[in-house]
This record gives structure tokens, sequence and C-alpha cells, in this order.
């Protein structure tokens, strides 16, 4: 009897296998198997990126744009071509070029939000579909991209979930495709880098108030009003470090409207260089634009300067107006008294007289005294 029943068992077994097999790897779409660990997802395509001329990154339904100028630079078609950080640029189209198949995934539409390779035309996508097309608009490559896999270990390659538009197959993909939507993540944000030691001047207006600082051995400080409060040394310092490392939180071109003028300063170099910042109030931040002049020795930086800045106005946080444009009354410390509230003895109660304790005073008449609270333990 046992033996009979084992044999049963064995032969369901072998039926369930064959039944796996054939419902399994039998019905899987033919591109699925043929498919080769390590292929290229879209091979010979380095040759033909050199014909490309825009970069399109769809999300939620926007899309943004990154055109190349006649001067073979890169930049954002919404913020009138500004130049995009190329280095990031060629980072992501040399990923597509190395991006390689590892393994298929599902092919279930209702799936596809799990690894971020939905419609990326839905409002609540998370996908991004990265599009590069030639002069005559026809796409060299097109790509949706999801989640990156996950990694734990240590030194292993990245990995994505990647979709083409016109197929409904997912795929993990090995490669270190990065891609972004958001265009402010593409500016190239510095505006200059202006060391502090080098300021020679700073001349401040605001209306018909100025401020003078120049430099005294190795710090500057205020020399116009000569008649001043004490100076707090730190806020000094930043109006001399107001172009170092300078970068901006968006930009836009100067045919673009702006708030009110707010005020204008001009920082001067010691080697003759002289800078122009002119702010303008903003909803809740600040715009700048710069002028640039030079001779001598300061005229090819000059040069470099006016190319990278001229028309265009830069948005900063509200915060750098002190610096770029200061008041003197930005400049100088606070009275004591004020910072103390009014000085240490004030409000303070009047001391008893000839040493005797103060009478508690009566509650109004119609009040109620408050009950003291208990004391915590």
């Amino acid at each position: 009897m046992r033996t009979r029943t084992l044999a049963i068992l064995v032969a369901c077994g072998v039926v369930a296998l064959a039944g796996g097999w054939y419902f399994g790897v039998a019905t899987t779409p033919h591109e699925q198997v043929a498919v080769d660990a390590g292929k290229l997802m879209f091979p010979d395509l380095a040759p033909r990126l050199q014909h490309a001329t825009k970069v399109e990154v769809e999300h939620q339904g926007k899309t943004m744009e990154i055109d190349k100028r006649p001067d073979g630079t890169w930049g954002l078609a919404d913020r009138a071509g500004y130049r995009v950080q190329e280095p990031k640029l060629r980072g992501m189209l040399t990923a597509l070029t190395e991006l390689r198949l590892v393994e298929p995934r599902t092919s279930d539409p209702a799936q596809f939000p799990r690894l971020g390779v939905e419609d990326p035309a839905s409002p609540t996508s998370n996908s991004n579909l990265l599009r590069v097309l030639d002069s005559a608009g026809k796409p060299l490559v097109a790509v949706i991209v999801g989640h990156r896999r996950v990694r734990t270990q240590g030194n292993v390659p990245d990995q994505v979930y990647v979709r083409r538009p016109d197929q409904d197959q997912t795929w993990l993909a090995e490669g270190s495709l990065q891609v972004d939507a958001e265009p402010t993540l593409w500016f190239d944000r510095d505006v200059m880098n202006i060391d502090h030691a080098r300021i020679a001047t700073v001349v401040a207006q605001h209306g018909a108030d100025t401020i003078e600082l120049a430099r005294q051995g190795d710090k500057i400080t205020v020399v116009k009003p000569a008649d001043h409060g004490k100076l707090e040394s730190y806020r000094v310092e930043d109006v001399s470090r107001a172009l170092e490392l300078l970068a901006f939180q968006d930009v836009q071109p100067d045919t673009a409207p702006v708030g009110p003028e707010s005020g204008r300063a001009v920082f001067t170099t010691t080697d003759g260089l002289a800078l122009t910042a002119t702010v303008y109030q903003g909803d809740k931040d600040i715009w700048v634009r710069f002028a640039v002049a030079g001779d001598g020795a300061a005229k090819a930086e000059a040069d470099r300067l006016r190319s990278r800045l001229a028309g265009w106005t830069f948005q900063f946080g509200s915060w750098k107006e002190k610096a770029l444009v200061p008041r003197l009354a930005d400049l100088e410390a606070k009275p004591e008294a004020a910072e103390a509230g009014g000085g240490k003895d004030a409000g303070a109660p009047s001391p008893p007289s000839s040493g005797q304790p103060r009478a508690a005073t009566a509650p109004a008449a119609g009040s109620e005294a408050t009950p003291a609270a208990p004391a915590k333990p």
C-alpha cells in the first residue's frame, strides 16, 4: 500500500513539474527568453548621439527641454536657454549608451507603478520619459526610467528599472542612468567667486543714503559716514564675502519683470575689477543684476564675467541683501539696553524701605485672589 502511494505521489510530482515548465518558460515571450545578460539596451547609440540637438524629460505630464545652442553649449528652454551643467548632461547621455539589460520583469501595466515605469503623462506618475532628438525632431532614443534598485552590497553596479515607451515589457538594467525633470537641478548655479581678500572698496546706495567701506589692513570697515556707531565685525565681513562662492537659486532674462529696486553697490577689487550689483525686490527673495568693468590686469576676468552675467537676472535668498547692498544700520551693533529689554533694572520692583519686608498687595475690590498652584513633586 505504501509502495503504491509513493508511486502515485512521484507521478503527480512529474506532472506538476512538466506543467510548470509548459505554462512558465514555454509561454514566456520570445524577447524575454532570447535576451542575453549584459546586452546593450541601445546598441550603436553613441555615434548617433553626435547628431543630438534636444533632450526632453517628461514627468507628470510636464516636459523639461534642454536645447543645443548655436555656440555648441546646452541650455534650458524655459529659462531662455540659460546654460546647464554640461558634465551632468554628458554623464546622462553616456549612461544611456552603456545601459545593459539584466533581466526581464513584469509586463503587466497594473504593476508598473511598483517599478516606477508607469505612464509619465499621469499627474501622479513617478517615472521620467527621456527622449533625445536630432535637428529634424526625430527621436534618436526614448526610454521610460523608473526606480533605482536599492543595493546593500558594496562595489556592485548601479541598477534601474526601464521600459520602452511603445512596449509593456519592463526590464532591470545595469547602469548609472539618472534623470532629473526639475529644471533647477540642471542649472550651472555658480555666478562668481571673488575672494574676500581682494575687495578694496564697497560703495552702497539706497536712494539718497550712501555708505562706503574700504580696506584697512586685512579687513574692511565703514569709512563714510565717519560718524557711526560700533560695528558688528561679522556683519562687515559678510559684505567683503558677498561675492565669494556666489551661487543663485533661479535665473531669468533681463527682459523679464522684477520688483522695485532696493539698492545697488559697487565692489572694487585691489586689481581694478569693478562689479555693480543692483538688487530688486521679489515676492519673498531678491533678484540681482550684475554689471562688470575692468582694465589692465582685470580685463580678462572682466570679459569672462561679463559674458557669463550679461543679460541675466539672478534670484538669491532675501538674507543675501544685507551683504550685497548693506545699510549702515545693518552693520552697526545693536544697543545693549535694547537687546536686554531696556536694561537689567528695567521693570524691577523697588527695594523695600527701612529694611522692612514688603507687604502683600491686596486684591482689587470685586476680584478673587488666584490660588497658588500646588508644588510639583
